[in-house]
């Protein structure tokens, strides 16, 4: 065999390594405790490198634009955003496309919930008497702890949160927004109500004293999004086997620690009112 053939012999395996080694990255917003994300997400990892035949990693990330961030330099693939962030990222990455949402996700709504202590009962309508209290919002960037509430706040008293309110935080994710209203560290939250609805199911001492008192109109939230250069380096027709993947994820114990009841396909142009909403109060360009 000559040398000239022997070197291309080596630099075809030297390729076929490389694709075979080649990995996909995944992350998703640190809406609750990193711990809760970590042991939710490494599952999935292992379930969809079954699927695909890939390697396949979960990338933690310490804030929800440090996710944004990580898809638009590559450093992630694939990602489980919120609306908001999930708009932000395919608008900075172009050609990524959403591929899939959670069958909640279609109607997704926040909760407004309140310390036990200021007397606030649930109601049907927008709740005027939070007026003067304090109010933590979740992420600066979450769809459902500060885009929405935001949204229905300045509809429904024609002021800035901060007039309404007499204090206004950020919480940073939704668990916390819980514990600190809980606790009275604020007065009222607005949360993601999955989060709120599993701390109620496994019976969490923070809602005996962090009351639901009022949630918003239904709005599409939560999405998976993958950016639009898959195809070419894990191969054609890539991107829907990762959406395939999603949708075909049947398995009780991973769908519940999203938690989700099942997921369906999704695209950009459902959270085209995620945008509106978005440019409508300056967190978009």
């Amino acid at each position: 065999m000559s040398l000239r053939t022997l070197l291309s012999a080596a630099f075809l395996m030297a390729g076929l390594s490389s694709a075979q080694a080649e990995t996909l990255y995944f992350s998703a917003i640190p809406d609750e405790d990193d711990t809760a994300l970590k042991a939710r997400f490494d599952k999935v990892a292992a379930y969809l490198a079954d699927e695909l035949g890939v390697d396949v990693a979960f990338v933690p990330v310490k804030s929800y634009a440090a996710s944004v961030t990580a898809f638009r330099n590559d450093q992630i693939q694939l990602a489980w955003f919120g609306g908001l962030t999930g708009v932000q990222a395919r608008m900075v990455s172009p050609g990524a496309t959403a591929i899939a949402q959670g069958v909640e996700d279609r109607e997704f709504v926040t909760y407004f919930i309140a310390n036990a202590e200021t007397g606030l009962t649930g109601s049907d309508t927008f709740p005027m008497e939070m007026a003067g209290h304090s109010f933590t919002f979740g992420a600066k960037t979450s769809t459902s702890g500060r885009l929405m509430p935001e949204y229905h706040i300045r509809e429904a008293t024609g002021q800035a949160p901060d007039a309404f309110f007499s204090r206004v935080g950020f919480s940073g994710d939704h668990s916390q927004t819980l514990r600190l209203v809980s606790t009275g560290a604020y007065e009222i939250g607005a949360l993601n109500f999955s989060v709120y609805d599993k701390a109620a199911d496994e019976a969490l001492p923070e809602v005996e004293t962090a009351r639901i008192i009022w949630k918003t109109p239904p709005y599409p939230d939560y999405n998976w999004t993958i950016r639009g250069d898959v195809d070419a380096r894990f191969g054609d027709g890539f991107t829907d086997r990762v959406q395939d993947a999603l949708i075909g994820m049947d398995d009780p114990d991973l769908l519940a620690s999203f938690p989700r009841s099942g997921f369906i396909p999704a695209d950009n142009d459902d959270y085209a009112p995620i945008e509106a909403v978005g440019k409508e109060l300056g967190l978009l360009e």
